[in-house]
């Protein structure tokens, strides 16, 4: 080591950094011989409404002004200290960086605050799309390395799962080191390009439209074709003698759909090609695709076959529509009882507008996902264990950067959060690799000592405001339950269970 070099022991690369440069996880800096953590630090205030300067303050993403805390009659409650540039505890049997008490509502409580370094971690991405992106278990890759697969498909969206420790650490190290990239963009905010592998090409950026294929998604399906149906059944009734719904999963048929029953629809001798599955229900009626409600084809014709001529009539009216609306076309039976395109009528075009009217804006989810293991949780309690037990039977509440989280239920410590609802840029890592993530723990101060946490080193939240340097003040979002609010469960409530 050079004589004017420092070690890092923030994670386990342990860099030697020289004066004036970073470590290898840019978090870290030399800075005339001491090491220092180059990003701010940050504090959530959330503002009572006390006159028209604090309701300009409560604009969505506007910065705190630096306003100290007691002065304009805020109090401790209405501050929260993040693990947000915190720091973490490696080498793991430290206690965290910042343990902070508070007073709430009368009640003394703490905050127990540290980065935790996550190879157990990865993100469910929830793209809303009628398209069909790739086959269940699909390798999902970026800059050419494989970082996740493709999951379910739930009601209009596509599902991913990427990350986790196989593709962190256990391929090669530029897999590793893509997966790592790909994770940490994607928590942060910024937009992924991902290719499934003999599917199809998607831009995924967290609350924005996905990108497939070079097209932006405008609207995910209103449902599948017999829910569909079943919605828009009363407003076709009389204005069209057949309705079919084209969808990669269930195509509706009206004529023979319960709903087209129960209103006197007549039957129209309509053949569909696939498996029909109940009345007016239809199975694979045609291979996934990017095309008409999620297959591949271009003509909706060819899903048809002959009609039958004991129920057809010539001029018999057809419309044939996707779940979004996006693909229609009107035809009405000619003396051969062939379909033949005809435009669309006024009031059939107000129904095809009805149905983009109730398919929601298509968009981009990113959860977080991680497990909160030991040597995390040894930085709460010399007793890692009852830190869980705490969480599990709802004394301790815990949340991602000031975030709410879903805390599954079972062993450890895993939950997600939804990256949106953070702050900006609340994620970092480790060339491990890892993510490095916030996670805050917060509990009455009493409950902190039954469970045996590091009680010598809780601080005052006043002390951190007398520390301003390095410390960035942000509003807390509007829409987050306030993590020191007395009235706010925990999110593992309806999952404790009695010990």
């Amino acid at each position: 080591m050079a004589d004017d070099a420092i070690r890092c022991d923030a994670c386990p690369v342990l860099c030697y950094i020289k004066p004036g440069r970073t470590g290898s996880c840019d978090r870290y800096g030399n800075h005339e011989g001491k090491l220092v953590r180059l990003d701010p630090h940050v504090v959530l205030h959330r503002a009572v409404e006390r006159g028209e300067a604090v309701k300009l303050f409560l604009e969505r993403g506007r910065d705190w002004d630096g306003t100290l805390i007691g002065q304009s009659g805020v109090s401790h409650g209405e501050t929260f200290v993040t693990a947000i540039g915190a720091g973490t505890t490696y080498p793991d049997y430290k206690p965290a960086p910042f343990i902070i008490s508070s007073q709430v509502d009368g009640v003394d409580m703490v905050t127990v605050v540290t980065e935790g370094i996550f190879s157990y971690c990865g993100v469910k991405v929830k793209i809303d799309t009628d398209r069909h992106l790739g086959a269940e278990c699909s390798t999902v890759r970026a800059q050419g390395e494989a970082v996740g697969h493709v999951t379910t498909s739930e009601y209009g969206s596509q599902m991913l799962s990427l990350g986790g420790v196989r593709h962190l650490t256990g391929g090669s190290r530029h897999e590793g080191t893509a997966t790592c990239e790909t994770l940490l963009n994607l928590c942060n905010g910024k937009a992924v390009e991902l290719k499934i592998d003999d599917g199809a090409k998607v831009v995924v950026q967290a609350g924005n439209p996905p990108i497939v294929d070079g097209a932006q998604e405008e609207r995910m399906r209103v449902g599948c074709g017999s829910a569909t149906i079943g919605m828009f059944a009363k407003q076709w009734f009389g204005k069209v003698d057949e309705v079919v719904v084209v969808d990669d999963h269930i195509t509706g048929v009206l004529s023979e759909h319960q709903a087209g029953k129960l209103l006197g629809v007549p039957e129209t001798g309509i053949k569909l090609k696939g498996r029909r599955s109940t009345p007016g229900r239809y199975f694979q009626v045609a291979e996934p695709g990017t095309a008409w409600g999620g297959t591949e084809i271009d003509d909706p014709l060819t899903i048809l076959g002959k009609f039958n001529a004991k129920k057809a009539w010539p001029g018999l009216r057809l419309l044939m529509v996707s779940t979004t609306g996006e693909h229609h076309g009107y035809f009405e039976l000619d003396e051969d009882l062939k379909p033949r395109e005809k435009e669309l009528p006024g009031d059939l075009r107000e129904s095809v507008a009805r149905i983009k009217e109730n398919c929601e804006p298509a968009l981009c989810t990113v959860l977080f996902m991680a497990g909160a293991g030991g040597s995390l949780r040894a930085g709460v309690t010399e007793n890692p264990v009852k830190l869980t037990h705490s969480v599990s039977d709802a004394l301790t509440r815990v949340t991602c950067g000031g975030a709410p989280v879903y805390v599954w239920p079972g062993g450890g410590i895993t939950f997600m959060a939804d990256v949106t609802r953070m702050p900006q840029n609340a994620f970092g890592y480790v060339p491990t690799p890892a993510l490095v993530a916030p996670i805050e723990f917060t509990l009455r101060l009493a409950d902190y000592a039954a469970l045996g946490g590091y009680v010598e080193h809780v601080r005052p939240l006043s002390s951190i405001t007398a520390e301003d340097e390095g410390r960035q003040r942000v509003a807390a979002r509007a829409e987050n339950p306030w993590p020191l609010a007395s009235g706010m469960k925990p999110a593992t409530t309806v999952n404790s269970k009695k010990r």
